[in-house]
């Protein structure tokens, strides 16, 4: 029988993330008591100035119609600026282009820059949708481990040794997501360096970039390496810095032909983002950084708490990240051991019995590219986390 969903289709994966989440939400709902590491969200509400800016912004009837597909002008300029003030990197507004969230940025790239059999340099661990917009767009991701020995951050070396005469671009991510790694600025210009000296695409995601803790500073690629920006596209939005997930503001930064080609294959896909959702986004990076360094004390509070728990179970070790809201420990020392009756071998085996045993949800390291790990978000209440961790503790210890 002829399948009724294409292949293209049929071979995306569902977001493991997002289904962690799901089932999570709706095993509470049934009136279980499960707490979820799942999502990458910030338990805090959007900031109170956010949200008036788009309660004014819903009652304007300039934002009931169709505006640029490509971006508000304010907002495109408020990203030019916001872009100069947190990372030194200057642009210009046709350097834009307004997303509907990260996710749509991180697909209209690849679409974008890539042709059928391009292969591209993706470090693992690595976000999940990464790979699947990569072989949506007909590339051929590559993927490049770097584990916990070494921090979670890849190397020059290894790089090079992934590197073939079909490598087209290498996608770059610090902060981490699902890591929390932050790369030094001196390992990050060596890449930069590295990808100019064999002429290849830098995708570098840069969400997390307000997300560090102590005296880690997230760099920008073409900050470190100016001569890189030709072959850069930086991708970013308001969703994990300002608790704006469900917003949908993401943008993507690029040399103007590339942004071209990619508005024009927004004009065709969404059209544009939402206005009153762009009004609220314009107010969050035109606003002081108040609200997020409120909700980075908090963070990091839950940094080092969840990683001084999870590293006192047995068989569990966890890096302490320095940036983003993850921590990423290796559960390989746990693969084997009777827990209840049952036995993992695998991370996906442990996340099952830790959500059938514990009712606390975690994500396995097979989907982001690194059997043998889970990730677990902190940006969740502290009580929550505090008794999510001891729950694995108690199932585990």
């Amino acid at each position: 029988m002829v399948s009724r969903i294409s292949a293209r289709i049929g071979a995306i994966s569902e977001s493991a993330t997002l289904a962690v989440d799901a089932k999570a939400k709706a095993l509470k709902a049934a009136g279980r008591p499960v707490i979820g590491f799942g999502a990458g969200e910030p338990d805090f509400p959007t900031p109170d100035y956010i949200v008036e800016a788009a309660v004014v912004a819903a009652r304007d009837p300039k934002n009931h119609r169709y505006s640029p597909a490509g971006g508000l002008p304010e907002l495109k300029q408020a990203i030019v600026e916001k872009t100069k003030r947190d990372s030194g990197y200057e642009i210009e507004a046709s350097q834009v282009l307004v997303t509907n969230g990260g996710k749509h940025a991180v697909y209209n790239t690849f679409a974008t820059l890539l042709d059928p059999g391009d292969e591209v340099l993706l470090p693992a661990p690595y976000w999940t949708t990464y790979p699947e917009t990569i072989q949506l767009a007909g590339g051929v991701p590559v993927e490049v481990l770097a584990d916990e020995t070494q921090n979670y951050l890849v190397t020059v070396e290894q790089l090079e040794a992934a590197r073939t005469e079909k490598t087209k671009a290498l996608l770059f991510c610090s902060p981490s997501n699902p890591t929390g790694a932050v790369d030094t600025p001196e390992a990050i210009e060596a890449i930069g360096r590295w990808a100019l000296e064999h002429d290849i695409w830098v995708i570098t995601d840069e969400i997390y970039e307000h997300l560090t803790y102590g005296d880690t500073k997230s760099t920008s690629l073409p900050v470190a390496v100016p001569e890189l920006a030709n072959q850069t596209v930086v991708l970013n939005g308001v969703a994990k810095t300002y608790a704006m997930t469900g917003w949908r503001v993401g943008w993507m930064i690029g040399p103007k032909d590339v942004i071209k080609a990619a508005t024009n294959l927004q004009s065709h896909q969404t059209s544009n983002v939402c206005n009153v959702a762009q009004r609220a986004a314009i107010a969050a990076l035109t606003g002081d950084l108040t609200a997020v360094d409120e909700m980075k004390v908090a963070f990091d509070r839950r940094r080092k708490l969840m990683v001084s728990m999870l590293n006192d179970i047995p068989g569990i070790e966890c890096p302490e990240p320095t940036g983003a809201f993850y921590a990423y420990p290796s559960v390989k020392g746990v693969f084997g051991r009777e827990i209840n009756g049952r036995t993992a071998n695998t991370s996906t085996d442990l996340a099952a019995i830790i959500l059938d045993e514990a009712e606390v949800a975690v994500v396995p390291g097979e989907a982001f590219g690194a059997p043998g790990y889970l990730r677990l978000s902190y940006a969740l209440g502290d009580e929550d986390l505090v008794e999510g961790v001891s729950r694995i503790a108690k199932l585990l210890g």
